[in-house]
């Protein structure tokens, strides 16, 4: 099999460093020709010298200077800003790893949908904020977009060369997170640092907070909805807190297949990279049911984590609501990082900008409606969070 190129955007990130660690295990099938970061430039030209990258870009302009410096005499080629993250988008390359965070993966990951390439997805944005126009192009081109997350890829996995017309209903797993078996009274004043400990996996702290609030599931909800094609009514989710079981497929005929692996993102980054052809994952990648707790499943609570209803609420709504929450959800969980909200503010702030919203306006057509949605948005969040209500005490 012939060596295939990685474009990596989000190289600095938790997710990644775990493509970076499948690449570094597979040198004779897969090689990193483009990285492209956020505002690290230091993290950003290290990693480029450990890949032996071509091109990197920096999504922060004010960070080229020192970027171009920390690559001098290393021979790789560097830009910075909106106009860089496109070139490098537009580089040669087989399969793009979409992982930048947050909205700010959108237009990035629109530009990559370019014909005879594949998209590893772990941006989950892009399809919550314009999950119609994403996979419309997408289709158009022929592009394949493979889910990076762990749960979408474990549905991925389990429906195979099933039709999407066996299938009665799908179910994403949840961790649960830091504040499953809290009180609604200890949630309510919890701190960054609380809701950071993630109890299975090193992420990144939007999303790690994301996932104390349940707000992640409720994303991966919308996601789901575009990545299969689904209704709103035939997605689900369980609280599993081993996180053993990633996803479960119910068929029309009753039987129902689960997608199993260890809690760790390279299992699913492997899978996405190797997609024509089984790659080997670093250890540790093999899933030993004898010495695995004893594995557990329960309902969300949406009292106690009202995020993931509000997200469920947009699924069911549709039209332009899904990215309008994200949008607040993103102020949100910014201000609560800064300690300028309190955590069950997140869910309140994000309720109140959704409420403000029209109701019934229709899904972005482009990445520019998608983009204009976000901005408005985000001035309403904005705006609210400035309201004495959810001044932090």
């Amino acid at each position: 099999m012939s060596l295939r190129n990685v474009t990596l955007l989000g190289a600095t990130g938790s997710v990644g460093q775990s493509v970076r660690d499948v690449v570094a295990e597979n040198p004779a099938r897969l090689s990193i020709a483009t990285v492209v970061g956020g505002r690290d430039a230091q993290a950003l030209a290290r990693t480029a010298i450990e890949v032996g990258a071509s091109f990197a870009a920096l999504a922060d302009a004010a960070g080229g200077e020192a970027l171009k410096q920390a690559l001098s005499g290393t021979g790789i080629a560097s830009g910075a800003g909106r106009s860089a993250v496109l070139e490098a988008v537009n580089r040669p390359a087989d399969i793009v790893v979409s992982a930048i965070s947050g909205a700010a993966g959108l237009e990035a990951t629109f530009a990559a949908l370019l014909p005879g390439r594949t998209i590893a997805l772990a941006n989950k944005e892009s399809l919550v904020c314009a999950g119609a126009a994403v996979m419309t192009r997408a289709a158009e081109v022929g592009v394949r977009v493979l889910p990076l997350d762990s749960e979408h890829n474990a549905l991925f996995q389990v429906l195979g060369a099933e039709p999407l017309s066996s299938v009665r209903s799908m179910t994403l797993t949840a961790s649960g997170g830091p504040f499953r078996t809290w009180s609604a009274e200890r949630i309510a004043a919890a701190t960054p640092d609380q809701a950071l400990k993630h109890p299975n996996y090193a992420m990144g702290a939007k999303i790690t907070i994301d996932s104390a609030s349940m707000m992640n599931k409720g994303l991966e909800l919308i996601e789901a909805r575009f990545l299969f094609d689904l209704q709103a009514d035939q997605l689900d989710v369980l609280v599993h807190p081993q996180q053993i079981v990633h996803g479960l497929v119910t068929f029309r005929d009753g039987s129902v297949s689960a997608g199993m692996a260890v809690p760790d993102m390279r299992v699913a980054a492997a899978h996405c990279l190797g997609i024509d052809g089984r790659l080997d994952a670093p250890p540790p990648r093999f899933l030993d049911l004898a010495l695995t707790a004893p594995l557990s499943f329960e309902r969300p609570d949406l009292v106690r984590f009202p995020s993931l209803g509000l997200a469920m609420a947009a699924l069911s709504e549709g039209g332009a609501m899904p990215a309008v929450l994200n949008a607040a959800n993103e102020v949100a969980v910014a201000a609560f990082l800064e300690r300028r909200l309190r955590f069950p503010d997140i869910a309140a702030l994000v309720e109140a900008v959704c409420s403000a919203s029209s109701a019934g306006s229709g899904a972005p057509r482009d990445v520019a409606e998608a983009l204009a949605i976000d901005q408005d948005s985000r001035r309403q969040a904005a705006s609210l969070l400035s309201q004495a209500r959810f001044a932090a005490t």
